[in-house]
């Protein structure tokens, strides 16, 4: 079944180039409206410019399709609830929402100065939380929504260099389990997309063989999945070079060890048990950590 997005409204965030601009035309080939946004400043935040968001909106036009262009820094929340505005006064809707937009400032974490930390969770974790604010209210009217995190390896799995960067973007890990769980009856879903991608930000981390195979068009077709009518919801979707896979947090089943005076100890000694993986349950809530603790304590007495 063809997956398709008449009628649909999409913002996509940091979309003038590289993995958002790829985002941008595939919603808009197949059938939505699409709002490109995009600061148009460089790898680490600095400039901007609407000039690269329009470049993609005329693409999108000249293939037939329509789109607007916004030049809003997602840190700036009134600027962003413009921007939501803006496609609501165009289109009267906002369906569909891709937090791509992002910044780098690498450095380890002993020569990093706090600004650059600040900064790159400003852009990433709190530009989403920006935009997920402004549309919220309309998907809850409409009870329809779909929201896309874009996340990390990084993140996820940690990288050297990387401290500011991965902070932010496991955060909008906790961001989408949340937003999905009090969106659910509101008809809004909400995943995260985890790319490896070869970008102006990631280029140079690739064998110079491969960059074709980790074209950020390879990372598309998770985005639309994840966009799309049938999407699921509080999914970690990780896809790059034609690959996909899915990331999960999990909980072992663990073991009980009391309150006792040596229960440090008896924790050390018993750590592989801990975290033996046979058994680990994906938790739908968080509450599944407590209700796991209280099975143990109640076996034990």
């Amino acid at each position: 079944m063809s997956i398709q997005f008449k009628g649909r409204v999409a913002i996509v965030t940091g979309a003038g180039g590289g993995l958002g601009r790829q985002h941008a035309l595939a919603l808009a080939a197949r059938g939505a409206k699409v709002l490109v946004n995009d600061l148009g400043g460089a790898v680490d935040g600095t400039g901007g410019s609407v000039s690269a968001a329009q470049a993609v909106v005329d693409e999108i036009r000249a293939a037939g399709g329509e789109a607007l262009a916004n030049g809003a820094s997602v840190t700036d929340f009134a600027a962003v609830q413009a921007m939501v505005q803006q496609a609501l006064d165009a289109w009267g809707r906002v369906d569909i929402l891709v937090n791509n937009a992002g910044i780098l400032r690498d450095k380890s974490f002993a020569k990093m100065e706090m600004a650059d930390f600040r900064t790159v969770v400003e852009v990433h974790l709190m530009g989403a939380v920006h935009c997920c604010k402004a549309v919220w209210p309309h998907m809850v009217a409409q009870q329809y929504g779909r929201i896309v995190m874009t996340t990390s390896s990084s993140g996820l799995y940690g990288n050297f260099g990387q401290t500011n960067y991965g902070a932010a973007k496991l955060a909008l890990v906790g961001l989408m389990q949340t937003l999905a769980i009090e969106g659910e009856r509101q008809g809004i879903r909400v995943n995260s997309l985890a790319p490896t991608a070869a970008t102006r930000m990631t280029e140079d981390l690739f064998p110079a063989d491969m960059l074709p195979a980790f074209g950020p068009h390879n990372v598309v077709p998770a985005m639309l999945v994840l966009a799309s009518e049938g999407a699921p919801t509080r999914t970690t979707l990780c896809a790059g070079a034609g690959g996909f896979e899915a990331a999960h947090i999990t909980l072992t089943q663990g073991v009980y060890i009391g309150d006792g005076p040596d229960a440090p100890e008896q924790l050390a000694a018993r750590l592989a048990e801990v975290t033996d993986r046979a058994g680990e349950v994906v938790p739908g809530s968080g509450a599944v950590q407590g209700a796991n603790e209280l099975r143990l304590a109640r076996s034990a007495s």
